[in-house]
């Protein structure tokens, strides 16, 4: 049976706010005159259940819906019950786990103790065979079978695309002179960089039909399962009908001859006369490509504009930054493109990416569904509860981190407690894109820092509401300035 994550809800809302604030002020009013006022005083966790079914998920809402961000339904309920708390929100039962310990407990106890769920329009969308969506059997082989493409060896070629692309687009917007929103331009940036290293997709109109049909089956993810024209979910499905489509054809065209590109897509096809173990048919071909492009866009473009804010904001560091990549750019041939090791040798940019990574916290926490009962610190999680990864208390934890609101990369200077740092999660549910992120973040920074300064045009703090991600409402618009021309 399919569950509804934390995860998951944060999303539905985002994109039925008022059908469900309507919905369940109904049934609210009904439950708490039949039932009044529940506890549970069985769990010696804190925190308040409030009505069934609802509980505290009208503060969800709100928190959603305004520009603190869904986050700040956390910090309140930290605040009035401390660290370790529970609420009830949709129905189910949640869990917030603050601790470097406790994130070990659920990590190292992915797909035995814990487990993650998703509501049927998920797994509709992105493909029954979607990494996200298969069992356990299946999980590993898919994940086997897919990481080869995001070694770092064969992220050497991305490395050099995604940089010569970039510097087309950033001479662009500075020529023209006009203020610029950085996560639109990131957002497509990486859309394009990953169609290109997937499936070596150049052309504008193919480009702008699969990102059209992409973003209808992401707004379809968290949606009524209902084919209804007009909807969210039948926009998506038939978005989604569309998209395996023009996949099936590449794939057609590429077994025929009439088409060769070395990419991900390629290194999939060339494995049609391995055993059935190592080799992923075309249905889980399809449905990975899909989930690839929907997963690597939206997480590292948040990432790289909170860098730009964050760069903007702390001028030293901006500073000892631009030093370390202008000194890269003399140490090569006029022109050139990065290279994998020039990467490698950015130590103090890689400090820059852990702190933006650490501060933002793309993925606010990381929901997990317990197996059965089992106890975390003394804490004693019900099977069925929803243990929810804190990533963004741990990472703010003054006992783990020294100033903890205050961007300083040299913190990184020195070896971190494990589980400390989980950007990416960790255990065998670690994300697949780790690389991928952490070297598209680098080569953003090295060309905007060596070959630009910026002003940013917009300093609101406000957040983008009704957002699963915590965005600027503003999208951080900038104006670029050339080094040379200062």
């Amino acid at each position: 049976m399919l569950t509804l994550s934390m995860e998951d809800i944060l999303l539905l809302v985002r994109n039925y706010y008022d059908i469900l604030l309507a919905s369940i002020l109904v049934i609210s009013i009904i439950l708490y005159k039949v039932s009044g006022r529940t506890k549970d005083a069985k769990s010696c966790i804190p925190g308040s259940l409030g009505i069934p079914f609802v509980g505290e998920t009208f503060a969800l809402l709100s928190a959603t819906n305004s520009v603190k961000g869904c986050y700040d339904f956390v910090r309140l309920r930290r605040e009035w019950h401390g660290k370790w708390f529970k609420t009830r929100v949709f129905g189910k039962i949640h869990v917030f786990v603050p601790t470097v310990e406790g994130a070990k407990t659920i990590f190292t106890n992915d797909f035995t103790l814990f487990n993650k769920g998703y509501v049927k329009s998920m797994a509709d969308a992105v493909g029954r065979k979607s990494l996200l969506c298969v069992p356990q059997e299946s999980h590993k082989r898919i994940r086997r079978l897919l990481s080869d493409p995001f070694s770092m060896k064969s992220l050497s070629k991305f490395v050099q695309r995604f940089d010569n692309l970039l510097c087309e687009r950033l001479k662009k917007v500075q020529k023209e002179g006009k203020s610029f929103i950085v996560l639109d331009f990131n957002m497509k940036i990486t859309f394009d960089a990953m169609c290109d290293m997937l499936m070596s997709i150049k052309d504008a109109l193919l480009l702008e039909q699969i990102e059209r049909d992409c973003t209808a089956v992401s707004d379809a993810m968290l949606s009524f399962p209902v084919m209804i024209p007009t909807t969210r979910y039948y926009k998506g499905i038939k978005a989604r009908t569309r998209l395996m489509e023009t996949f099936s054809a590449m794939i057609t065209n590429r077994r025929i001859g009439k088409e060769y590109h070395e990419d991900f897509l390629q290194s999939m096809l060339e494995k049609d006369s391995c055993p059935v173990n190592q080799k992923l048919d075309d249905e889980e071909i399809m449905d990975n490509l899909l989930t690839l492009i929907i997963a690597g866009q939206t997480t590292t473009a948040a990432a790289m504009m909170w860098s730009v804010k964050f760069l903007h904001e702390h001028e030293e560091v901006q500073d000892t930054l631009r030093e370390e990549q202008i000194s890269i750019v003399r140490s090569k041939p006029n022109g050139a493109l990065l290279t994998l090791d020039d990467l490698n040798s950015m130590s103090y940019a890689s400090k820059v990416v852990k702190e933006t990574l650490r501060m933002s916290n793309v993925l606010l926490w990381f929901p997990r569904v317990a197996l059965d009962d089992c106890n975390i610190e003394g804490f004693e999680i019900k099977k069925g509860w929803h243990a929810n990864i804190d990533a963004t208390c741990i990472h703010y934890d003054p006992a783990l981190y020294k100033d903890p609101m205050q961007f300083n990369p040299s913190r990184f200077d020195e070896m971190q407690k494990p589980y400390s740092y989980i950007p990416f999660g960790s255990g065998p549910r670690t994300c697949l894109g780790i690389n991928m992120a952490k070297v598209t973040m680098l080569v953003f920074l090295h060309r905007l820092t060596s070959g630009y300064k910026w002003t940013v045009d917009d300093l609101d703090p406000s957040l983008e509401r009704k957002a699963h991600i915590p965005r600027l409402r503003s999208g951080c618009p900038i104006t670029l300035t050339v080094l040379q021309d200062e």
